[in-house]
C-alpha cells in the first residue's frame, strides 16, 4: 500500500558513528530511535547479527555495550569490524549508516632519529616517524628531559622533524622521540648530538640539508614545507612557485630559518615549490622542490550513499 512506511513513524535520533577503540576498556555505540512502541533493536557486525553474552549487550536505549574491547579471540579478529543497529515496529524496518570500529594502535617507530656531529654554529635535524590509530602526539626529550622548546633556535615540525639552528656546545646530548595516543606511549632509539669546535671561518658553498618533501592536503588545512640549509656565511632561504606564479602573503609564514608554513590552504595554492639557498651578496645558490597538492573536501556519491538510511517495508 502506498503510505505503508512513513519515515516519520520510525526515526533515528542517534546512529552509530566511526570510532577507534581502546583494547580492554568498554566501547559504546548508539542506536537511539523514536516511534511508535514497541520497538525491537537489534545490532549486526560485517553484516552478520550479532552474539550477545554478559561481554556484548543492548542496553535499554538501544545502545550496544561492549564491557571489555578484545583484539582476537580463538584466532579470530574479536571486536573490530563494521556494526549496524535495525530498528523495527508495526510500521516498517529502519536501518542505520554502518559505524567502523578500529583498534587503536602505536607499534614501533618506523623511522628512529640518527645520530649527527655538527659544527658551532650549524645546524642539525632528527626525525622520527610512528604510524599510530589515532595519529600520535610526537614530543621532544634532550638528555631524558622534556626540551626546552622556547628556545627559537629549535624548530619543531609535523612529521615528527627537529630542527635546530646555531647550534652551540651546550646543544651537545642525547636526543629521541616520544610518541603517545590513546593506545600507549612509545620512545624512539636515542640519537646523539656532537658539536665539534668553532670551524675556523672557512667558506662553504650553500647546501640544502633537508628540502620540501611532496604533500596532498584538504583544503584549509595547514601546510609546512621543510627548507633547512647549511653554508659559511650562513645561506638565506627564499621561496618561489615553478610556475612563476607569486606565493601571496595572506596566510603565509616562515617557521624556523627557513621553513614555509600556508594556512588554510585553498586549490589555488597546488604547484610546484622552490626552496632556494642563496650565498649572501652572490648568484651561488642551491635549489630543492616539493609539489603540494591541495584536494576538495570529497563529497563522492558512495559517501553520500553510506550515510543515508535505509528504510524496508514489510
Amino acid at each position: 500500500s502506498a503510505g505503508c512506511c512513513l519515515a516519520s513513524e520510525l526515526s533515528f535520533i542517534l546512529e552509530p558513528s566511526d570510532v577507534i577503540a581502546v583494547r580492554d576498556q568498554p566501547l559504546m555505540l548508539d542506536c537511539q530511535v523514536q516511534g511508535e512502541r514497541p520497538i525491537t533493536i537489534t545490532w549486526r557486525k560485517n553484516g552478520m547479527p550479532l552474539p550477545f553474552s554478559p561481554r556484548v549487550q543492548v542496553l535499554e536505549n538501544g545502545t550496544l555495550l561492549i564491557q571489555r574491547f578484545q583484539k582476537r579471540r580463538e584466532g579470530i579478529d574479536a571486536d573490530m569490524g563494521e556494526y549496524d543497529c535495525a530498528a523495527q515496529n508495526r510500521y516498517g524496518l529502519l536501518v542505520s549508516r554502518k559505524a567502523k570500529v578500529h583498534l587503536a594502535s602505536l607499534p614501533k617507530f618506523h623511522t628512529d632519529p640518527v645520530s649527527m656531529s655538527v659544527n658551532e654554529g650549524g645546524v642539525a635535524r632528527f626525525q622520527c616517524q610512528i604510524n599510530g590509530i589515532p595519529e600520535a602526539t610526537i614530543t621532544w626529550e634532550k638528555d631524558k628531559g622534556p626540551l626546552n622548546t622556547s628556545d627559537s633556535r629549535y624548530t619543531l615540525l609535523p612529521m615528527g622533524i627537529l630542527q635546530v639552528t646555531g647550534v652551540r656546545k651546550a646543544d651537545t646530548g642525547i636526543f629521541r622521540c616520544v610518541a603517545t595516543n590513546i593506545a600507549n606511549t612509545r620512545y624512539s632509539h636515542d640519537a646523539t648530538l656532537n658539536v665539534t669546535g668553532g670551524a675556523p671561518r672557512i667558506y662553504k658553498e650553500p647546501v640544502i640539508l633537508s628540502g620540501p618533501q611532496n604533500l596532498t592536503i584538504t583544503v584549509h588545512q595547514t601546510a609546512i614545507l621543510e627548507c633547512i640549509a647549511t653554508g659559511n656565511p650562513r645561506p638565506i632561504v627564499s621561496w618561489s612557485r615553478l610556475d612563476g606564479r607569486s606565493i601571496g602573503v595572506e596566510g603565509i609564514q616562515v617557521v624556523g630559518t627557513g621553513n614555509l608554513m600556508i594556512s588554510d590552504v585553498t586549490l589555488q595554492h597546488s604547484g610546484v615549490y622552490v626552496c632556494a639557498a642563496n650565498r649572501p651578496g652572490t648568484r651561488m645558490r642551491r635549489t630543492a622542490l616539493g609539489r603540494l597538492v591541495v584536494q576538495d573536501q570529497i563529497i563522492n556519491k558512495k559517501l553520500l550513499e553510506e550515510k543515508g538510511s535505509e528504510i524496508s517495508c514489510f
